[in-house]
This record gives structure tokens, sequence and C-alpha cells, in this order.
């Protein structure tokens, strides 16, 4: 194609086969959640899985807007090669929350600028942003806990989380749960506000899920890991 660098083209060709994998029923589904896209997740992943990895690509689709393309850009990325401030502004712009969902965990938590990001993103006034933050947070919680206030952040989850937005109440409460599932000297206060809040208590549950609502996701996570 006269004009195009081979870049050009390769996203042409892969937004042409994402309108392919476009399905109505899939998008139906997703947009219930947010997500305004129609591709099956498993077939975007083999597409991704086909590509292989291919930073310049990833970061033209992301260029798209286009919801699935950000998603595939996602899986076929490099996530150590962003710098701090790309990845600042990418999940400011990351407003799908399948998007922003991948991003943190397949891009941001594989990068070398993740804890300074999370300290920036943990108290930011967008809740979307925050609850980034959050996110990473309960990573530290889980794996790294060392240096963190363990106590601190059940006083902001006590705090705050009844009356935080979607996204961000989301991510306290997973931040909540945590902390009562791996450090034992928390349970009971982790236990305790989450029924006193009573945050995501009626919290539609499949069968053979674990409930959202901390009290029953701690004692859970807890049982399996005693093996009782």
């Amino acid at each position: 194609m006269a004009g195009t660098t081979p870049t050009e083209t390769t996203v042409a060709e892969v937004m042409a086969e994402l309108a392919g994998l476009e399905d109505p029923k899939a998008r139906a589904v997703n947009e219930r959640h947010g997500d305004d896209h129609g591709v099956n997740l498993g077939k975007l992943r083999a597409l991704a899985k086909r590509l292989k990895t291919q930073q310049e690509l990833a970061c033209r689709l992301w260029e798209t807007d286009d919801t699935a393309a950000r998603l595939l850009a996602i899986l076929i990325c490099r996530p150590k090669a962003f710098e701090r401030d790309e990845l600042d502004v990418m999940v400011r712009r990351a407003r799908a929350p399948k998007v922003h969902d991948w991003l943190v965990n397949y891009v941001v938590k594989k990068n070398p600028h993740s804890e300074e990001l999370r300290l920036a993103w943990f108290a930011d006034p967008d809740p979307v942003v925050a609850s980034a933050g959050w996110a990473l947070t309960t990573e530290r919680v889980a794996k790294q806990p060392e240096g963190l206030d363990l106590a601190g952040l059940l006083d902001v989850i006590e705090a705050e989380m009844k009356d935080a937005p979607d996204r961000l109440q989301w991510a306290m409460d997973h931040c909540l749960a945590q902390i009562g599932i791996e450090h034992a000297e928390h349970r009971a206060r982790a236990i305790d506000i989450g029924e006193r809040l009573e945050v995501l208590k009626d919290y539609p549950t499949s069968p053979g899920c674990t409930s959202p609502f901390a009290p029953i996701w701690i004692n859970e996570m807890v049982r399996r890991q005693h093996g009782k």
C-alpha cells in the first residue's frame, strides 16, 4: 500500500480481523459490564498468541482508542518497556473496566515503576485511578507486605469504603479481604470491618464461586489454606 509503513498496514489488518470477530451476543454481555466491545476473550487471546510480542504494534493499537484493540495491545506489549509517565496517561485514559483491569494486572504490575505509580495513584482524586493504586497495594499485601502500614490501610478502608464509587469500592474490598487472608494478626479486625460495612454482602455469586463479601471471602480462603 503506497505511503504506509508495514506497522500501519498491520494495524489495519489487525483492526479488520477484530471487526471480523465481533459477536453481537458477546457485545451485549460485555456492555452490561461497561465494556464496549464484542470480541470473545478466548478468540482475542488466540489472536494475541499468533501475533506474539510486538511493542510497536501494541502502541499503535492502543492509540486507536478501540476497546478490543486496547485489550489486544495489552496482551502483545512488553510491560517493562513503558515509562512511568506513559503508564500514568494510559491508566487515566483506560475507561473501559476490562481495559483498566488488564492494564493494571498484566502491564503495570510487571513494570519497574509499579511501586512509584502505586504511591502516586493511591490517593488520586479520580476514583478509577485510585482503584489502580489500591489494586497495586493489594498485590503488595499478598506478596511484599514489608513496609506497608496494614493497620493504616484498614483505617482508610473503614472510613471510606462504604461510600466509595463502585470500582474504587471493589478495589478497597479486595484489599480488605487480602489483609484478612494473609495476615492473621489483622484478620479479626478485617472481618469486623466487613461485617459492619456490609459492602458487597448481597453481591450475586455463581455456584462454586466465593462471595466477594469480605468476611465470607476471608474465612473461605483461610479454610482452603489450612485444608479444612
